[in-house]
């Protein structure tokens, strides 16, 4: 199965209208269903390895868009759209325990995001539902989407084919390596934030959603 969505991926990544691909998967992913666009990214990057940085930027602003998408969904319309949306996704009995850790960090939950197991769309419609002030939410997204893609875009502007090699042959272990990062920073950052503890607790027995 991984090795069919990686060459699917691949496939869309050769297509000619790959970057329109691109942006709308970075945009779906902050507002309309949890696809991440960096394997998209990272393939077009090594097809074209000096438009890296510009797929890069690309991909960013079309993420934050996105993310603007749901916090408009989470503020405006969360009844109507909104949690139909979650429950459609599966996400409706993450969505308390996400506003918890969204009120209890704040920007910081959102800046190192990609730490954590939370999808971009579920933290977009929370920050909305919660009235996180919107251009926090804006620039907090622009910082860690953008950290995360320019990352992807310089590394392959630098180094270019030669990793696609190294991605065809270690791809499990790749996948493996990236749960493990994301569950080892997600760790720390609760052991590095003042009363993580408590917080982690409280927040992840949460049933509710805030009054």
């Amino acid at each position: 199965m991984l090795r069919r969505l990686y060459d699917w991926t691949l496939d869309k990544a050769a297509h000619r209208h790959a970057v329109w691909w691109l942006a709308f998967f970075a945009f779906a992913d902050g507002g309309l269903f949890p696809f991440p666009p960096h394997p998209l990214l990272a393939l077009m990057c090594l097809a074209a390895p000096r438009k890296a940085v510009r797929l890069a930027v690309i991909t960013t602003l079309a993420s934050v868009a996105g993310g603007l998408l749901g916090y408009a969904i989470g503020h405006f319309v969360y009844q109507t759209v909104g949690a139909q949306l979650l429950h459609v996704l599966g996400l409706t009995t993450r969505f308390p325990k996400a506003a918890c850790y969204l009120n209890a960090y704040g920007t910081e939950i959102i800046v190192f995001k990609a730490a954590t197991p939370i999808p971009f769309l579920l933290l977009s419609v929370t920050a909305g539902f919660i009235a996180f002030p919107v251009l926090t939410f804006a620039g907090a997204s622009l910082l860690s989407r953008g950290a995360i893609f320019l990352t992807i875009g310089v590394l392959f502007r630098v180094f270019g084919p030669p990793i696609k090699a190294f991605i065809d042959r270690y791809l499990a272990w790749l996948v493996a390596g990236f749960v493990v990062l994301v569950l080892g920073g997600y760790l720390a950052i609760s052991m590095l934030t003042g009363s993580a503890g408590a917080t982690q607790d409280k927040c992840a027995s949460a049933t509710t959603l805030p009054a």
